[in-house]
């Protein structure tokens, strides 16, 4: 059997700092609740949770992330982190999509969901096989919502599901654990078969673009 291996995972792209740390089979988690101040927040927390487990960064064989949907700022912060990491310690760096987070270890025709504000969320189809739709934007209307069989009895999970499960007519569960736990178990099955860098899940476009306008010219 081989050794189980010890995955170090975070995610910031909410208004939290959350990590987990994967060893020997037993998983600690933390989850600091913080509106800002993750980029100067997030290193020492992983410091603290690898010291009360007695290790070091060397002792690590991956780096898990949650690469979004959710907040642009705190997702560019978690996977540079993870880049950053992997290079440096010459590790993989794994990403895991916080909408298949939530549907870990639960099954039948799931639609994963995340609230994207004004009027509008984050959403994904998982099948009863392991098939997935493609993650989208929609509007928190019904018919811009992905059309499922109503015979298939769909449940919804995510922090809006009691919202589209009214309106859809799907059943609103619960998540096993949490979003973080779930990255770690995710990362840690991919170890051996994902080769790709972690990459931002960017769905929608950022509220704020820069000018379109060229910036004055400065004469000395």
């Amino acid at each position: 059997m081989p050794p189980k291996p010890t995955i170090l995972a975070f995610d910031t792209s909410a208004a939290h700092c959350a990590a987990a740390l994967l060893c020997e089979g037993r998983l600690a988690q933390r989850v600091d609740e913080m509106a800002r101040g993750q980029a100067e927040h997030l290193m020492p927390m992983l410091e603290d949770m690898l010291q009360a487990d007695g290790l070091m960064w060397s002792d690590l064989d991956a780096i898990g992330v949650g690469v979004g949907p959710g907040n642009f700022t705190g997702i560019r912060i978690s996977v540079s982190a993870a880049r950053g990491l992997a290079l440096g310690l010459g590790k993989p760096a794994i990403g895991v999509s916080n909408l298949e987070a939530q549907a870990y270890g639960l099954e039948g025709i799931l639609v994963s969901c995340l609230d994207a504000r004004r009027d509008r969320a984050y959403v994904q189809v998982f099948g009863d096989i392991g098939s997935a739709s493609q993650p989208t934007l929609c509007d928190m209307r019904r018919d811009d919502m992905p059309p499922l069989n109503p015979k298939s009895e769909p449940k919804i999970v995510g922090n809006v599901a009691t919202q589209i499960g009214d309106l859809m007519g799907w059943q609103p569960i619960r998540q096993r654990g949490t979003t973080i736990e779930a990255i770690t178990q995710i990362a840690a099955r991919r170890l051996h078969s994902t080769t790709e860098r972690p990459a931002p899940l960017y769905i929608r476009t950022a509220d704020a673009a820069p000018p379109r306008d060229l910036p004055p010219t400065v004469i000395p």
